[in-house]
Parts: structure tokens; C-alpha cells; sequence
């Protein structure tokens, strides 16, 4: 089994709309989208993300479960992804957080 496969198996999401203020600058490219990440066989987390630009810029923002800010990305530019791509860089963020 591939990582990638790996990681599609144990993904599971959900829409939810959530209230968020964007200046005039800003614009929501993906609400708030809540997420199960696994770590490993053992270990699954509940989050929740958005993707949103601001200015030029392209951010992944995720939060836990309880709502607490876990990390913000900011994506290269001109990087342009589909929703299974956000969610493959969901688990590589949360790995590289819980790690630390």
C-alpha cells in the first residue's frame, strides 16, 4: 500500500460552514472543512481547515476539533490545488507539527 492510498483510506471529510470575516483583499476558496487525519494505524485526528487568499497570498489554515489554531501554510504561488491535494498536505502538516 502507498502512502498515497494509505492516506486516501483513512481521510475522511465533511463540509461545515463556519462564520469568517475576509477584508476586501481576501476571498474564501474553501470553507471550513472538517477532516479525520490518521498518523498511523494508532493514531487519528479530528480537524477542521479552510483555504482562503489574502492580498496575493494562499493560506491553509487548520484548527483542531476544539477549534484551537494548530498551524497556518502559506502556499507557494501560483499553486493551485484541488480539494484531495489539501487534504494530502493536511497529514504531512499534522506530521510534521506533532513531531516537533
Amino acid at each position: 500500500v502507498t502512502n498515497a492510498g494509505w492516506h486516501t483510506a483513512c481521510t475522511l471529510v465533511g463540509t461545515g460552514k463556519r462564520n469568517m470575516e475576509m477584508d476586501m483583499s481576501g476571498a474564501t476558496i474553501q470553507e471550513w472543512t472538517d477532516a479525520q487525519v490518521c498518523l498511523s494505524a494508532e493514531r487519528i485526528i479530528d480537524v477542521k481547515y479552510r483555504v482562503y487568499r489574502k492580498g496575493k497570498k494562499h493560506f491553509l489554515e487548520m484548527h483542531d476539533a476544539g477549534d484551537v489554531p494548530i498551524h497556518t501554510l502559506k502556499l507557494p504561488d501560483g499553486m493551485k490545488l484541488d480539494r484531495s491535494s489539501y487534504e494530502v498536505l493536511l497529514r504531512y502538516i499534522l506530521l510534521d507539527v506533532v513531531a516537533a
